[in-house]
């Protein structure tokens, strides 16, 4: 393996408990992954490593087959090119970690409260695990399938929330632009260190105020206590193969 990349990969810190816990699996839930599914979701962890530790744009089929200690001919047997690899990568990411934040607040009936708990839950994970923050953008921004995963919760609780009167949008896809923007930014500056305290409320406040909440209540829904995650972890059936895989190899 590349010196640089063995000094670098090691420093990954993991997620927060309660993301991890969401990826892993126990070993009596569902039938066993084939050997086949094994092996790609191998690559797949081992492609999180070097995003992580090289960017997108820098790391290489070799450097994925050297960390996830195969050859660079086993990765090709399963993704043709370094952009399937990306795409599965987002794909991944996006039914199980961020899947995960979106279902958080189930119990949450209104529009306000959940569009702000989105916003302040991403930038929570910046401020919990920096770089795992920094390789979700860095792959959010070279493939659109992480950015549509993660969206469609946005959307759903802009569309409650103007259903509820709450918010006063003239056009949805400026409403989403700003969503998008300004928890993307957020995201950056926390994870990069550059953030004053309690960013996420502030942030959070803004995005409401933006999609025509009055300030004070703006302020007020943006400052209330973020929900607990659920304990539990999904059942080998309510989380995807590739999911699943990712989860056992990050154990």
């Amino acid at each position: 393996m590349n010196d640089k990349l063995k000094l670098m990969a090691p420093s990954i810190p993991p997620l927060p408990p309660v993301l991890t816990r969401w990826l892993m699996v126990g070993e009596g839930a569902g039938e066993r992954p084939g050997k086949r599914e094994r092996t790609r979701l191998q690559l797949v962890q081992a492609a999180i490593q070097v995003f992580s530790a090289r960017g997108v744009a820098g790391a290489t089929i070799q450097e994925i087959a050297e960390v996830a200690s195969m050859t660079t001919g086993t990765v090709y047997n399963h993704f043709a090119t370094k952009e399937a690899v990306l795409q599965e990568v987002a794909l991944v990411l996006a039914r199980t970690l961020c899947e995960r934040i979106a279902q958080s607040y189930p119990q949450v009936k209104e529009g306000a409260e959940r569009m702000a708990i989105g916003q302040r839950r991403y930038i929570w994970l910046a401020e919990q695990s920096p770089q795992w923050a920094l390789m979700l953008l860095d792959v959010s921004a070279a493939t659109p399938l992480l950015l549509q995963g993660v969206l469609k919760y946005a959307l759903a609780d802009l569309r409650l929330g103007v259903k509820q009167k709450s918010f006063k949008v003239t056009s949805e896809e400026a409403a989403m632009d700003m969503i998008n923007g300004a928890g993307a930014q957020a995201m950056l500056r926390v994870a990069m260190g550059q953030a004053p305290p309690d960013h996420g409320v502030a942030v959070a406040t803004l995005v409401l105020r933006g999609l025509g909440v009055p300030p004070d209540e703006a302020a007020a829904v943006a400052r209330r206590p973020l929900p607990p995650f659920p304990e539990e972890a999904p059942s080998a059936e309510a989380v995807p193969a590739s999911g699943r895989k990712a989860a056992r190899a990050r154990g």
